[in-house]
Parts: structure tokens; C-alpha cells; sequence
């Protein structure tokens, strides 16, 4: 069974920049997006282009879960040449899609995965894919009023989304809007990707940018946005520099207080389950089945995360239903 996909912290590396492209391997990060977009001018695409199919060519880096590739927009005209140069690279686990407008954004993409790579991309239900090379995984980034207008047509897209990341400076473009510290001018469109891609079993949701990354002040405001993120049922948030990589990964885990309180739940179920008791308390608060749900994927998702729940469980073991 394939390891669940975390991406609590999706940091973004200018592809034209070999500098920053070396040292990225040293980091420890669930996802880097390794950017042909925004942060490559247009005189350096073809180099951008060529940096990153040397780099995904490379032995993989210890410490990064996931490699994908922000390409250019579909609109742009320039994504057919990036999908020529990266994909054939061995170690490219996903494809970030910007500007993703409508379902025929996402069309395009796998239509050019199955006809580039079709043992790794099956065409038919029937038709396996390598084990050693599952298919290449799609992010779409929403960005527009029409995006949000679309959500259900482009979530059921193509069998290869996996996620879906709110583009909150591009989103406030389109729409006249000024960003403020309070967030509130998002809160329509944000609720609206959370839910979208929880309806449609996506394993991610990715939150807008923290543009202060600078200083104590920078990193409190980002646990600040991480937090309300966490809030609104986003599982991750996009990064901009490698300092703010370490609170996403923290905000977006399980934190110790929930993690105790979700064990205690889980192990206490099991024991009023052999009793036969379908509601039971603890710390004198009502325990039924979506609570035990919502426990059981905080302990999940821990172990995901590479905590270590044994030990947990074992400070509970004695855990009764009251």
C-alpha cells in the first residue's frame, strides 16, 4: 500500500537559480515545488527548463518526501515545453498546475501524461501502473473567480489531481481585493477549495502564501495563518522560504495535546467496543462515533508524520470509557 501523501509544507525553489536549487537538497520538507512559473523571468525559461531535468535526474535527497515542478499556465503557451523537458526525469513525483481555470486545464495535462508515459499512466481502469513509478500526482493551483466557480468540475477532472492550493495574491487580482493581516476577504474562496477537494477525497489543501517570513514577528504572524488555515481544514501551506518550512510542518501536525487527547479516545473505544457500548465519556464529554472518527485520523495522520504514537499508546494503555 502506497505511503499516505504529506505535503504540510509545499516550499517553492526558483528553478532558474542553481544556487538555490543545490542547497534545497539539504532541506527537510514534505513537498518543494521546483518553479518554472512566477519566479523565472522569461529569458530563463529554457535554462530553468534544462537546471531541473538535471536535478530530478539526481539520487533523491534524503530529506525531501516529494519533487514536483511548478509548470507554466496552459494559457501561457510555455507548459507543453516544460511537460517535454521534465517529464522524463526519474524523480519528478508531481506536476503543480497554476491558473487552473476550468476542467480543460487539467485535461490537457493528462492527456500529455498518458500519451508521454502511458505505462505509468493507464488509460483504462484495467491498465496497472508501476509500482516503482505510480503515476505523476497534479496540484492544481485556483487562482480566479472562475476557478472557484468550477471547483466541482475540475476536482473530478483527472484521476491524477491530488490536491488543490489557494493562490491568494493572483485571486485578489483578479477580483480588485486588498490582502489585510485579518484575512477575512478570502474567507468565501478558501472555505470553498477546503470543502471542493474534501468532497472529492483529495489528499491535500493547500493555504496561500505567508509573505513574512523575516524575524520573530514573520514567523509568529505565519503560525498565526497556519493556525486559521488549520482551522478552515487545510492539511498544508505554500512556502516561500526555507525558514518558514519548519511551522507548517509543526502547525499542520498533530501537536502533542491533541495527539494525547485522540490516543486516549482510540484506546478507550476499542475497550467500550468489547462491551458493547456505542457512546461512553471522557473527561466528562460525550464520546460517539464521529468522535472516534475524527481520533482515529489524528492518530493516523501522526504516524504519517513520523511521530511516534507507540509511545503514546503506551502511556494509555490503561484508558477506560467513563
Amino acid at each position: 500500500m502506497a505511503a499516505p501523501i504529506i505535503r504540510r509544507a509545499l516550499l517553492y525553489v526558483p528553478g532558474s537559480s542553481k544556487k538555490m536549487l543545490d542547497k534545497s537538497r539539504g532541506l527537510n520538507v514534505d513537498t518543494i515545488a521546483y518553479d518554472l512559473e512566477d519566479s523565472v523571468t522569461p529569458n530563463k525559461k529554457v535554462e530553468a527548463r534544462q537546471n531541473l531535468r538535471h536535478l530530478l535526474q539526481q539520487p533523491r535527497a534524503a530529506g525531501i518526501r516529494e519533487q514536483a515542478v511548478r509548470i507554466n499556465s496552459v494559457e501561457s503557451g510555455l507548459a507543453l515545453a516544460d511537460l517535454q523537458e521534465v517529464l522524463h526525469s526519474p524523480n519528478l513525483d508531481a506536476l503543480v498546475l497554476p491558473k487552473c481555470n476550468s476542467a480543460s486545464d487539467l485535461h490537457f495535462l493528462t492527456d500529455v501524461l498518458r500519451q508521454t508515459l502511458p505505462t505509468r499512466h493507464p488509460s483504462t481502469p484495467s491498465s496497472a501502473s508501476s509500482t516503482d513509478h505510480p503515476p505523476i500526482r497534479l496540484i492544481a493551483l485556483i487562482e480566479s473567480a472562475k476557478a472557484i466557480q468550477n471547483l466541482p468540475s475540475i476536482c473530478a477532472a483527472s484521476p491524477y489531481l491530488s490536491g488543490l492550493i489557494f493562490a491568494a495574491e493572483d485571486f485578489a487580482l483578479d477580483l480588485s481585493i486588498t490582502r489585510t493581516p485579518s484575512l477575512h476577504e478570502f474567507l468565501y474562496a478558501r472555505s470553498a477549495i477546503a470543502t471542493a477537494a474534501r468532497a472529492a477525497n483529495l489528499a491535500s489543501t493547500i493555504d496561500l502564501v505567508c509573505t513574512a517570513y523575516s524575524g520573530v514577528q514573520g514567523l509568529k504572524t505565519l503560525e498565526e495563518e497556519c493556525l486559521n488555515g488549520k482551522g478552515m481544514g487545510f492539511n498544508g501551506k505554500q512556502a516561500i522560504h526555507p525558514s518558514q518550512v519548519e511551522v507548517c510542518q509543526r502547525v499542520f501536525s498533530p501537536g502533542e495535546a491533541e495527539l494525547e487527547w485522540a490516543v486516549r479516545v482510540v484506546v478507550a473505544d476499542e475497550k467500550a467496543a468489547e462491551a458493547g457500548r456505542g457512546a461512553w465519556t471522557l473527561d466528562g464529554k460525550m464520546i460517539d462515533a464521529p468522535v472516534v472518527g475524527k481520533a482515529k485520523a489524528v492518530v493516523g495522520r501522526a504516524e504519517s508524520c513520523g511521530i511516534d504514537v507507540e509511545t503514546v499508546r503506551e502511556k494509555w494503555k490503561g484508558q477506560e470509557p467513563e
